[in-house]
């Protein structure tokens, strides 16, 4: 109905439709993360760098997406029945990740993780309810005291148990696949040229590079490992060399092993990133950007640096980061520990 007057003309209108959005839990948040350019540390790069900033997931980490696909899986295939008892080996952030859907869907947790982790690392597990297990990072994988080893001896003994082994576990790649890699082709509008990312199990840059390249074989696909680990050299030789692997301090990439998640065929090439870089990059990244981010994005942005030959000015280059900075604020970000390891004068 019209109504008028001399100055106006009102015109009434059925009530709007109110419609409230919410997640129907804390899992309904993961994913659709943004895009951030990059400015300062890139500046020696021609080419638009794009952080993939994971944090923004509810446990502050990329590992959210694929643990939660992992526990989904299991469940469907009958591996996870209710009231189990979820078991892994994790550097954390998988664990934080797993940890959260346990309590949602009302699961016990289990996580087995490396001395060298951060005391941050295990607080936080140990905050949303998890058994924190500590083995010696200094073994080899087959050691009885490792935490491969450890994480598999536990999933046996204990009843209606389910051992996630996100290392072999193609779930992982598949989140990836699933999610990430399309929610970075949308955001680039396609025009994304080059993915980077630290390697650790593998599922994000081989569930990206995969997706990504499915759209644009041009794609290229970059990893990021470190002096210890046993990508780099593998992926350019096919040897898997021994003497490759040595302890090394920084978190959440690199392997002594090949995990089945890794799919070398889908990635182009490895930067090697030292320990020492790693973490200064850690602290630049904050104190240049604004990323409040982990050590592996520390790598992730000296790896960059190293990589800039292969980036032209129209480029597209997108980096993941992978975890939140306060996991680590007792060490890349203390100055104490930075000058005890000899990074910082």
């Amino acid at each position: 109905m019209n109504f008028k007057n001399n100055r106006f003309r009102f015109l009434s209108l059925p009530a709007k439709e109110i419609r409230m959005e919410y997640a129907e839990n804390i899992l309904g948040t993961i994913g659709n993360t943004p895009l951030v350019k990059m400015n300062k540390i890139v500046e020696g790069i021609d080419a638009l760098v794009l952080a993939k900033y994971e944090t923004f997931n509810p446990g502050n980490s990329v590992k959210d997406r694929m643990a939660v696909k992992m526990i989904e899986t299991a469940e469907a295939n009958g591996d996870l029945k209710p009231g189990g008892t979820i078991i892994e080996g994790t550097s954390g952030n998988t664990g934080m990740g797993l940890a959260l859907a346990a309590v949602v869907k009302g699961y016990k947790m289990v996580c087995v993780i490396s001395d060298k982790q951060s005391k941050e690392k295990i607080d936080i597990l140990k905050a949303v309810g998890s058994e924190v297990i500590v083995c010696p990072t200094d073994v080899a994988p087959e050691d009885p005291k490792s935490y491969y080893s450890t994480s598999r001896r536990l999933a046996q003994e204990t009843p209606n148990s389910w051992y996630v082994n996100q290392y072999d576990n193609l779930a992982n790649t598949k989140a990836h696949y699933e999610s990430t890699g399309p929610e970075i082709w949308k955001q680039t509008d396609g025009k994304v040229t080059h993915f980077v990312v630290g390697v650790g199990t593998g599922g994000t840059i081989s569930g990206v590079g995969k997706y990504l390249k499915e759209q644009n074989p041009d794609i290229k696909i970059w990893g990021i490992d470190t002096y210890g680990s046993v990508f780099k050299k593998y992926h350019e030789t096919g040897i898997f060399d021994e003497n490759e692997i040595y302890p090394y301090v920084t978190e959440g990439i690199g392997e002594d092993i090949l995990p089945k998640n890794v799919d070398f065929s889908v990635i182009d090439g490895f930067t090697k990133v030292t320990d020492k870089d790693a973490a200064i990059y850690t602290q630049k990244l904050a104190k240049e950007e604004g990323f409040f981010l982990g050590n592996s994005a520390g790598a992730a942005a000296k790896g960059l640096l190293q990589l800039k030959e292969h980036f032209k000015k129209d480029d597209v280059v997108v980096v993941l980061f992978h975890d939140h900075g306060s996991r680590y604020v007792g060490k890349m970000y203390n100055d104490e520990w930075m000058k005890k390891m000899g990074y910082i004068e």
